[in-house]
């Protein structure tokens, strides 16, 4: 396989490593690059370093919660233009609407599809000019 020029980092953030394997490898068979972070703290100190194109973050963690990630990275100014995907095992409407105030771009329901995780990835990816 060529080196993919539409490739994209892409960081996942979520407590499950059923959730973070999956999101792996469909994103790596998509032609991205994936990081991997157990929850806010841990991606928060990875962000830096990876600087990613978009970010998909779990909800539900412990310590820092979905949101509060959410809402720390787009507080950083060097960050703050990085697509956020909120990912949820509930379809609420009320977890869209917290996770917009936040500062998400976008929501997913676990369990995702390829199909899903891949055209979000585009959408977001393409939407942000990727460098």
């Amino acid at each position: 396989m060529s080196t993919n020029p539409t490739a994209l980092r892409v960081l996942v953030i979520d407590d499950s490593n059923t959730i973070r394997r999956s999101a792996e490898i469909f994103l790596k068979q998509g032609g991205h690059e994936v990081m991997l972070a157990e929850d806010g703290f841990d991606a928060l100190s990875k962000i830096n370093d990876y600087q990613p194109d978009v970010i998909f973050c779990d909800i539900l963690m412990p310590r820092l919660d979905g949101y509060q990630t959410c809402a720390i990275i787009k507080r950083n100014a060097r960050f703050a233009g990085v697509p956020v995907v909120m990912l949820s095992s509930k379809d609420g409407v009320f977890d869209k609407a917290r996770g917009r105030m936040v500062g998400s771009e976008e929501y997913l329901t676990k369990p995702f599809t390829k199909d899903q995780l891949l055209q979000t990835v585009r959408q977001l990816g393409t939407a942000q000019g990727a460098h």
